[in-house]
């Protein structure tokens, strides 16, 4: 079989959510990582301001991780999902548990947060059915929401790029309106003043649809990929009331803002709400390993070991399946091993309540930047924010592909750009001489670009 390439062949890689063309004219290459440091072939050390993908939250090679890794595969390297058990998956399980609010007591774990969401749904579907209510199939999203890849996820997201070029998917689904308006939010820090009274939306989306066919609402409490909008103060709150007035699950994907990133283990205890399913992964395993997973109130799991015939547990034949669905790598014993020191680092260095230390003085940087050229509004929240751009007429995106690639090749700065939209996540771990040298890098990109 053929084993010999073409030294530095970049060809054959078909790069996801990436201007390939443009890429493979001008590679922006890493080879290593180190704390909030990513290492370029030509021994650059380009500072992190998006944790990765928003993931690596507690920095980059953590020796504990890294060991943790190392001694699993040498001892279990995988183990069969479907029939089968390995410790670290009913260990993790009940770590996680442990941190998620109120009885969100039942895991289930996937590789990544596209797999999340559409567990989450599938879930959701599943419950209805074994509650005698298969009619309940249309789930509600939101507009400018971003739930991952799969069929199910940009169904129920709101990301026109997402959907255009795959035609026909999941047909009832409907979505609110978007949490943001510029006119009325531009430079807020933290949650908007204004904007509790979009999630009123979901009370005429209820009544057209009738609650009896509503599966479920699935929104982000930030919404991350479309360029961090944070809810407005009340929202969340607000969608909890209506969805449990009608009996509707909610379901949170913190994807992004699990383990950390808003100061939480959870951004639900940030907001003081309690939805019926969390979708996670990212920051579960500090992006060492792909994990991914769904948190589940103890109720919805009690209906579906009840199954449709509403019998106790126990007077059902053990042999049933209660939820025909799974992955082969769902608790992958690596992940599993990966995600049991990620937590075990977050809280032995308090990182959580770090980045709640650091939320003020994170967003005082960011908002420094509102004179910077191009600059039309900056929105920080947590660690994260997202800092807009006017588009070049004609050439939505064009701006920030810039950005992209002169921070990288002149200002030795890797940074997240969605669209014409900055979006800034360093690690929890970041210093404020990191903050400063974030702001001071983004501020000679934005000044160079035209």
């Amino acid at each position: 079989m053929p084993d010999e390439i073409k030294p530095n062949e970049l060809d054959p890689y078909w790069m996801p959510f990436t201007a390939n063309r443009a890429f493979k004219r001008a590679p922006r290459m890493v080879v290593g990582a180190e704390g909030m440091h990513y290492l370029t072939p030509d021994g650059r050390r380009v500072i992190d301001a998006t944790s990765g993908l928003y993931c690596v939250n507690a920095g980059h090679g953590r020796r504990r991780i890294v060991e943790a890794i190392q001694r699993q595969a040498a001892t279990l390297d995988y183990a069969p999902a479907f029939q089968f058990g390995h410790p670290g998956a009913f260990h993790l399980a009940s770590r996680i548990a442990l941190l998620a609010p109120a009885d969100l007591d039942r895991v289930f774990f996937a590789s990544s947060g596209s797999e999340a969401v559409d567990t989450a749904l599938k879930i959701a579907l599943a419950y209805w059915r074994a509650r005698g209510e298969g009619g309940r199939t249309r789930f509600i999203g939101r507009e400018r929401g971003y739930h991952g890849v799969g069929f199910g996820g940009i169904s129920v997201g709101g990301m026109v790029n997402n959907r255009r070029a795959f035609g026909a998917i999941l047909p009832a689904v409907d979505h609110l309106r978007t949490t943001y308006d510029r006119d009325k939010q531009a430079f807020s820090v933290g949650e908007p003043e204004w904007g509790a009274e979009l999630a009123d939306e979901l009370e005429r989306l209820i009544a057209f649809h009738d609650a009896s066919t509503i599966a479920a609402v699935i929104v982000e409490p930030v919404a991350g990929s479309t360029g961090c909008l944070p809810p407005p103060k009340g929202y969340l709150e607000r969608l909890r009331a209506i969805t449990s007035a009608h009996g509707i699950p909610l379901i949170f994907d913190e994807v992004i803002t699990a383990f950390g990133r808003l100061g939480y283990a959870f951004a639900a205890e940030r907001y003081g709400v309690v939805p019926d399913m969390i979708a996670f992964a990212k920051g579960v395993t500090n992006g060492a390993v792909p994990m991914s997973g769904v948190v589940v109130r103890t109720g919805i799991y009690d209906a579906l070991m009840q199954g449709a015939e509403h019998i106790a547990p126990e007077a059902r034949p053990l042999h049933e399946v209660e939820l025909f669905h799974g992955y082969t790598n769902s608790g992958h014993p690596l992940a599993a091993a990966a995600a049991l020191a990620a937590l075990d680092v977050y809280r032995d260095e308090d990182l959580f309540a770090r980045a709640r230390e650091l939320e003020a003085g994170f967003a005082a940087r960011m908002m420094s930047l509102r004179t910077s050229p191009h600059v039309v509004d900056i929105r920080p929240v947590g660690l994260m924010c997202g800092i807009d751009l006017t588009s070049r007429p004609g050439a939505p995106g064009a701006r920030g592909a810039e950005i992209t690639a002169r921070a990288f090749h002149e200002h030795d700065m890797y940074v997240r750009v969605a669209g014409d939209t900055i979006v800034v996540a360093p690690p929890l771990i970041a210093s404020g001489d990191d903050l400063d040298s974030i702001r001071d890098r983004l501020t000679l990109t934005l000044a160079a670009v035209a």
